[in-house]
C-alpha cells in the first residue's frame, strides 16, 4: 500500500460520507457536502500525480483509481436526482458514456492496447466536477442568481461528455484501422 493508493481508498471512503451529508438535512449540509466532494475530487489529481512522480504506479491503482472516480460522480448524480436538483436524463447520458468508454478500454486492453485519458476526457472530468459542485451549492445562492447556473453547467458537462465519448470511439476506430 503506497500513498497514491491510500488517497484513492480515502476517496472511496469519502463517498458515503458525502452522500449522507448531502441527503440529510443539516445546517450548512450543502456547503459541507460540496467541500467533501471537492476534497475527494482533488485526491484524483493528487494520487495520479504522486503515482507518476514517485514511480508508484501499481495494478491496484490502475484498477481502483478510475473506479473511484466513477463511483464519486455516480453517487453525486444519483443523490442530486434524489433531491430533484437535476433531471435524470443528464445522469443517464454521463453514466452511459462512462460505461461505454470503460467497456471500450476493457476490450482494447484484452488486445494489448491501452487507451489513455485524452485531454478531452480530462476536460470532461473537470467540467463534471465543477457542475456537480455548482448544482450542490446553487440552492444556497438562489437569491443571487437570475438563472440556474449549476444546471446550465451540467448541460455543458453533458455536451462535453458526449463529445469526449465520441472522440474515444473515433480514436479507437482509427487505431483499429491502422492495425489492419
Amino acid at each position: 500500500m503506497n500513498l497514491p493508493n491510500s488517497l484513492t481508498i480515502a476517496r472511496i471512503i469519502l463517498i458515503p460520507i458525502f452522500v449522507v451529508i448531502l441527503l440529510v438535512r443539516i445546517p450548512y449540509g450543502d456547503f459541507i457536502a460540496a467541500l467533501i466532494f471537492s476534497i475527494a475530487a482533488l485526491t484524483d489529481s493528487l494520487d495520479g500525480y504522486l503515482a507518476r512522480k514517485r514511480r508508484e504506479v501499481t495494478n491496484l491503482g490502475i484498477i481502483l483509481d478510475p473506479l473511484a472516480d466513477k463511483l464519486l460522480v455516480t453517487a453525486a448524480l444519483i443523490s442530486l436526482i434524489e433531491l430533484n436538483r437535476i433531471p435524470g436524463w443528464t445522469a443517464i447520458v454521463i453514466l452511459g458514456r462512462e460505461f461505454a468508454v470503460t467497456g471500450l478500454r476493457a476490450v482494447k486492453a484484452e488486445a494489448g492496447i491501452v487507451i489513455p485519458a485524452s485531454w478531452m476526457g480530462k476536460l470532461k472530468t473537470i467540467i463534471q466536477i465543477a457542475a456537480i459542485i455548482m448544482v450542490i451549492l446553487e440552492k444556497s445562492f438562489q437569491q443571487f442568481l437570475t438563472f440556474p447556473l449549476g444546471l446550465w453547467m451540467l448541460y455543458l458537462a453533458v455536451a462535453v461528455t458526449v463529445v469526449s465519448g465520441v472522440e474515444y470511439f473515433y480514436r479507437y476506430k482509427i487505431e483499429e484501422s491502422a492495425l489492419k
